[in-house]
């Protein structure tokens, strides 16, 4: 089996940023996972084994603030994250790649489908959660919580995964100058949407507004009835490797 590369590479301003690839065949395969996760987590390591198996090239990076990459995740917004990972896409893959989003990787997806279509061969999205930060303030947090945000310009909410997740202002005001659901976003290779109904963070009715912005005429929306929002169950995850391995079919890879 091919071996897994490993190694960082220093954004301009210095902060290393960590990744793994396999070589292999076209197109390639990248794995942009969720806010505050990394490339180390189930689905990452799930595509690692696939694209191993397939002889798939492949590429799973952390953004700054996350995983193994430096910088603090504090100082990260949507804008900066899409950067990270564009830096590293260009700089350790070739040719037309499918983008595999998580959750907010799978808005950083769309965004990189919006600036390179003619290197998105393809989407495919788990949980994606485009535009998130658009009903954060409304939706997630209390009247207490706004106000301290717009006092400090940092509030940290309470998570089911974990430690407080740290929410800035600057985040906010960054995505939501990213917005990409009020238009039409050029796709033109196929997209996949998974998405489960038990979600408790991101509202499956997202990915049917996603499907629509698309401009792919190929695009289906997978919903699991019983599925929560990491989809890293191991039917969740035989339902991602298969429907990659169908659209890398599809497109001669």
């Amino acid at each position: 089996m091919t071996r897994e590369e490993s190694g960082t590479l220093a954004r301009a301003d210095g902060v290393p940023l960590a990744w793994r690839r396999l070589p292999g065949r076209g197109p390639g395969v990248v794995f942009l996972g969720g806010f505050r996760s990394d490339m180390t987590g189930q689905k990452a390591e799930a595509l690692a084994a696939f694209c191993a198996a397939r002889g798939q090239a492949y590429l799973r990076l952390d953004y700054s603030g996350h995983g193994a990459s430096g910088g603090r995740f504090e100082d990260g917004t949507v804008g900066i994250w899409t950067d990270d990972a564009a830096l590293l896409i260009e700089r350790l893959t070739e040719g037309p790649q499918v983008l595999v989003g998580s959750s907010m990787g799978g808005w950083i997806a769309l965004l990189l489908a919006r600036r390179w279509p003619e290197r998105v061969a393809g989407l495919v999205g788990v949980a994606a959660a485009p535009d998130f930060t658009a009903e954060l303030p409304e939706r997630r947090m209390t009247p207490e919580q706004r106000a301290a945000l717009a006092r400090d310009g940092i509030v940290r909410l309470p998570s089911a995964y974990g430690e407080p997740t740290p929410i800035t202002r600057a985040l906010i005001e960054d995505g939501n100058r990213r917005l990409v659901l009020n238009a039409p976003i050029p796709l033109a290779g196929p997209a996949r949407l998974l998405h489960g109904q038990q979600d408790p963070d991101v509202d499956w009715r997202l990915s049917l507004r996603t499907a629509e912005a698309l401009a792919s005429p190929d695009v289906h929306v997978i919903l699991v009835k019983d599925g929560d929002h990491r989809l890293s169950r191991p039917q969740d995850l035989a339902l991602l490797t298969r429907t990659l391995d169908a659209l890398l079919a599809d497109l001669g890879g």
